[in-house]
């Protein structure tokens, strides 16, 4: 299994606001759905930041995303290792399979895979 970029996920309720501070340290938008935004360094495209309001499709919001070329692989290894699964192993219709786990410190982690990259 390949991890392909990790990104931090800021919760906010200032979304438009944390869109211009990090605008001033070089980041553009590259995605909005309006309760997710991502930022992106135009030099380095892999180096991103998401900031949300709440996660719109899961029952919490994650602290990080981690994207991998194989999700269900992750997911079964996961699994199998009697981690916490906090949001099931399914496929959203914006665009990414993804699930959620708790890691051994609480903290919750996204693992996705674009469904076009699969």
């Amino acid at each position: 299994m390949t991890v392909r970029r990790v990104v931090p996920n800021i919760q906010s309720e200032a979304v438009q606001e944390s869109r211009e501070f990090y605008g001033l340290l070089g980041f553009e938008e590259v995605m909005n759905h309006g309760w997710i935004m991502t930022l992106a360094s135009p030099a380095t495209p892999a180096a991103q930041i998401s900031i949300m309001a709440a996660d719109e499709t899961a029952p919490v919001t994650p602290d990080m995303s981690v994207e991998v070329d194989d999700v269900d692989a992750a997911y079964a290894a996961v699994r199998d290792s009697g981690a916490e699964i906090v949001h099931p192993l399914q496929d959203e219709e914006w665009g990414v399979r993804r699930f959620f786990a708790r890691d051994p410190n609480g903290r919750v982690v996204n693992v996705l895979s674009h469904r076009s990259s699969r």
